[in-house]
């Protein structure tokens, strides 16, 4: 099967917004070409020893993505540009233009793992099921994880946002819902951390099984780890099975427009005084997302944390 392949040429400056822009109008599997050389902690995290040659780097990044040619490419079109011309107004988009063309179907499952290598969020190291502990590091809380087809190995600022939080919050007395669980890496660090149990909602049924196999690695009994497909945001019958005033601690890695829509369901599922985690939350966005929570008579704002372009927004219910 042939692939459309559209490639946008930008400046690396705008790539993460772009990405976020992409994500939220339903393009998955982005390809990313520029040359940005990786920084001297970003190498260490990587445990890579000898990197490649880049040529200068002039600010340009090219960001690829593919659509199905059965699906309705000139709607998606539209969206991208729509979005582009939003976020025209916040970035320097650069040469902005679209090149299509065609590509075989890729092994989209597996050849991205070239790339997933051991790293550390502080003192957790998080490794693919398919690596060696690095040596060095056997003193570390260890997350092994294979993402398959669900977002989520660690790697994204804010998932390390959020791994940060958990270590501020999880107690062995911690009953976590997990909303938009993906591979599970957030639960587990709950569970790695000592909750007792993580209940985890996501819209795609593959989460159950990334989730299941990642329990499975990591030696943990699929009691303590529920997941669920579906809507926590809209659909009762889901609200009823995670059950109300239950959680002690709420983490959601999701996208800030998503963020801002749940923070108006997700109060009657926690406790009094449970702590709401939230991240996926680009710059741009993080003012709207401080302006529900502190529109909200439910919550009260304790904290906010940034990594690079990305924001978490900690929470507690009054």
């Amino acid at each position: 099967m042939k692939w459309k392949k559209f490639t946008l040429t930008t400046t690396t400056e705008a790539v993460d917004l772009i990405s976020s822009m992409f994500d939220e109008i339903g393009i998955e599997g982005i390809e990313i070409e520029d040359n940005i050389p990786l920084t001297e902690a970003e190498t260490k995290g990587m445990f890579i020893d000898i990197l490649p040659e880049l040529p200068p780097d002039e600010g340009v990044a090219k960001v690829s993505f593919y659509l199905d040619p059965v699906s309705d490419i000139e709607g998606m079109l539209k969206k991208v540009e729509e979005g582009l011309e939003e976020l025209s107004m916040f970035a320097d988009l650069g040469e902005r233009t679209i090149e299509s063309g065609e590509t075989e179907d890729l092994d989209w499952i597996n050849n991205w793992k070239q790339y997933f290598k051991p790293f550390t969020v502080d003192d957790i190291l998080i490794k693919p099921t398919w690596e060696e502990v690095p040596g060095g590091h056997e003193d570390k809380l260890l997350i092994e994880i294979d993402p398959g087809t669900a977002f989520g190995t660690g790697q994204h600022e804010t998932t390390q946002l959020c791994i940060r939080q958990l270590k501020k919050y999880v107690t062995p007395d911690t009953v976590l819902l997990d909303v938009g669980t993906g591979s599970g890496i957030l639960g587990i660090t709950a569970l790695k951390l000592g909750a007792k149990s993580v209940f985890g909602t996501d819209l795609d049924e593959n989460a159950i099984t990334a989730v299941g196999e990642n329990l499975e690695a990591n030696g943990i009994s699929s009691h303590k780890f529920r997941v669920l497909q579906g809507n926590i945001i809209d659909d009762k019958a889901v609200q009823g099975e995670v059950g109300f005033e239950t959680y002690d601690v709420v983490v959601a890695n999701i996208l800030a427009d998503i963020i801002i829509m749940l923070q108006k369901e997700i109060s009657i599922h926690m406790k009094k005084g449970a702590i709401f985690i939230t991240s996926g939350i680009i710059n741009m966005k993080e003012e709207a997302v401080r302006k529900a929570f502190e529109e909200n008579e439910a919550f009260e704002l304790i904290e906010v944390t940034h990594q690079g372009e990305w924001v978490s927004v900690t929470v507690r219910k009054k």
